[in-house]
């Protein structure tokens, strides 16, 4: 009899872990919506960033810390399993992803119910938005925050900052010792200018695709490697390169940092 139930129980676990699984793929439908959150770990390179205190060392053997890590990701997009694509609306598509800020480190967004495979998204913001008028562009698109510390809008050069990463490295070339990286740059206004604006995408099904319900809530877990700041196809050099804030080497940083995201797990 022991044995009986035993089996029974068994065969119950495997068909309750089976029906999950196997669960029906629901139909495509843009208005009955759910919510994903995409969270962005910040690491360095097998490390967790800590600011301040962490101490790293870039592909040159030289060692540095940070002390502030901001950037913008926007433009939110999904492909379905079954070949649906879908776009977050732009209103709703615009986060600041901040490493002294625990909370701002999940994108939170609604989408349609159903399987995805892929995603999509911006590291920065477009120009579409950069040139729209400032009634349109609020909330961590506001270009009247504090820009003396931490804000990421250049009221000089009226663009955002697209990712701006602070701290300090024993063979900085400059007299402080501080290394400030502030990447901007959607092409001009007037006139053709840099243009650093990136697209990721990133292939879920891998790690685990985005199984989104209205019953739960799912969460696409992304690393985003700082060292690949200064360690791509240009290793960046402190000594050479202590601060970038515009021209051509702008563009050098922003082809190394377009590789820094990859995706962890995805929680269903």
């Amino acid at each position: 009899m022991k044995k009986l139930l035993s089996i029974i129980s068994l065969s119950i676990l495997l068909f309750t872990a089976c029906s999950k699984n196997d669960e029906a793929k629901p139909d495509f439908n843009e208005s009955e919506k759910a919510g994903l959150s995409i969270q962005f770990d910040n690491i360095v390179g097998d490390k967790n960033l800590v600011l301040n205190n962490g101490t790293y060392t870039n592909a040159l053997k030289q060692q540095f810390n940070v002390s502030l890590l901001q950037y913008f990701i926007s433009n939110i997009k999904l492909k379905t399993t079954d070949g649906h694509d879908y776009t977050v609306p732009q209103d709703s598509s615009y986060f600041l992803i901040n490493e002294g800020d625990a909370a701002s480190q999940f994108a939170k967004v609604k989408v349609p119910v159903a399987d995805y495979q892929s995603l999509t998204f911006t590291i920065g913001v477009d120009s579409l938005r950069s040139t729209m008028d400032v009634s349109k562009r609020t909330g961590v698109l506001d270009p009247a925050g504090d820009h003396s510390t931490s804000g990421m809008y250049w009221s000089w050069n009226s663009g955002y900052i697209f990712v701006k990463l602070e701290g300090s490295a024993p063979d900085a070339g400059s007299a402080d010792k501080k290394v400030r990286y502030h990447i901007g740059g959607f092409g001009g206004y007037s006139a053709p200018g840099i243009n650093n604006i990136k697209t990721v995408t990133i292939d879920l099904r891998t790690a685990g695709i985005a199984k989104v319900r209205k019953d739960r809530n799912s969460n696409i877990h992304l690393f985003a490697d700082i060292m690949k700041v200064f360690n791509g196809p240009t290793n960046v050099s402190f000594a050479t390169n202590p601060t970038v804030m515009s021209g051509s080497f702008s563009t050098v940083v922003a082809n190394n940092y377009v590789n820094m995201f990859s995706h962890d797990h995805t929680e269903n």
